[in-house]
């Protein structure tokens, strides 16, 4: 398949993170609404407004040039540090009760976590209507095929073997084994199967395995060559899908944390880090490959925003919930000296990992000469 033209991509990088971005804003402005703050702007990007409207409560709804993200600016809420301004100390008392900074602490904390929370909801969502419309897989952990040749039979697994555990984690369906055998390549891990009413612990080491998809892009996955006895789908109501999908959305966190543990540690290169370049590249790719890979992607995306915008890293709303959690403990703000150096920090951090990840982004289009 051919990879899409630059309007489809951007139209796809738009239809992606434009609503995920305002559904992460709109947690956090309909928390504010409930505990009564005032809302001064509610944007869709940075910079120069393109489009707006003011509504009948005074908040300023606009969609700005650079499209990366947005933001919700509550009344009182004027600085980078979230601390009270002269301005604000000067408010007559009705108006500053409708401000960001007059709530108390585990009001202002809520506020913050939910954007991030939403995020994870609409993704918990979307993949609960995927189980509702398609059925649960269902695949005992029994193996019943072995590759000639492969990991598995070298390991000395044999059929019918049920896996118990990888890795110390025990394991109730096929899938569990494949996505922990697939994030570890050329990783030594145990496995403990039962054969015959015994349980055994086989050390064995994933094959590296590479695979490419229909854009041309590879995968370094573990592999084993080992397959189920059987798949099914079967029916799954409301309750079940919603179970079913936070188990899907916990797996994904954490095999973002593991990939990025892997990154730190050098067991995985740094260029499956990705950017807004590559995000957009895989938008655009998704949109072309038909509307269900668009909206499993989108649901990725939202599970990753949400998880990395609850990092304790400064300008994050992980970072500020690290602050009030700090606050909670001391019984008193962290300093604004404090605040602002933290901010400083954060901001720092956050813009060079960007140019960073744009940079390996462009390599990866060759645009180096990579």
């Amino acid at each position: 398949m051919h990879s899409p033209g630059l309007l489809i991509t951007l139209l796809g990088f738009v239809l992606v993170l434009g609503p995920l971005v305002f559904v992460h804003e709109y947690g956090h402005y309909i928390v504010g609404r409930l505990f009564g703050v005032k809302a001064d702007v509610f944007s869709i990007g940075f910079g120069k407004e393109l489009v707006g409207w003011t509504d009948k409560r005074g908040t300023r709804w606009k969609i700005a040039a650079l499209p990366l993200g947005g933001y919700v600016q509550f009344a009182g809420d004027m600085n980078p540090a979230s601390q009270p301004s002269a301005e604000w100390l000067a408010l007559p008392p009705e108006e500053r009760n409708a401000t960001f900074q007059a709530k108390p602490l585990w009001q202002r904390a809520l506020i913050v976590l939910a954007g991030p929370l939403t995020n994870l909801a609409l993704a918990v969502i979307i993949l609960a209507g995927f189980t509702m419309a398609y059925g649960r897989v269902v695949s005992p952990p029994v193996i019943g095929i072995i590759m000639e040749g492969s990991v598995a039979e070298k390991a000395g697994l044999k059929l019918n073997d049920r896996v118990v555990s990888v890795r110390g984690a025990a394991v109730e369906s096929f899938t569990d084994i494949r996505m922990a055998v697939s994030q570890h390549p050329g990783e030594a891990m145990d496995l403990v199967i039962e054969r015959d009413g015994r349980r055994i612990a086989l050390p064995v080491t994933p094959a590296a395995k590479e695979l490419s998809d229909n854009f041309g892009n590879t995968q370094r996955i573990g592999f084993l060559g080992i397959g189920p006895t059987q798949v099914e789908r079967v029916p799954v109501g409301p309750v079940g899908a919603v179970g079913d999908a936070v188990a899907q959305t916990r797996d994904i966190i954490g095999m973002t944390m593991t990939a990025m543990g892997q990154i730190v540690t050098g067991k995985r290169e740094v260029k499956e880090l990705g950017g807004p370049i590559k995000i957009a590249k895989f938008s655009g790719e998704q949109l072309v490959s038909g509307w269900q890979p668009f909206v499993a992607f989108i649901a990725m995306i939202s599970i990753n925003l949400g998880f990395i915008n609850l990092l304790p890293i400064p300008v994050l709303d992980g970072g500020h919930l690290a602050m009030y959690a700090a606050e909670a403990v001391r019984r008193r703000p962290v300093s604004q000296r404090g605040q602002e150096l933290a901010f400083r920090t954060g901001l720092a951090l956050v813009l060079g990992l960007m140019l960073f990840v744009t940079f390996i982004d462009l390599s990866s289009l060759k645009l180096f000469g990579g």
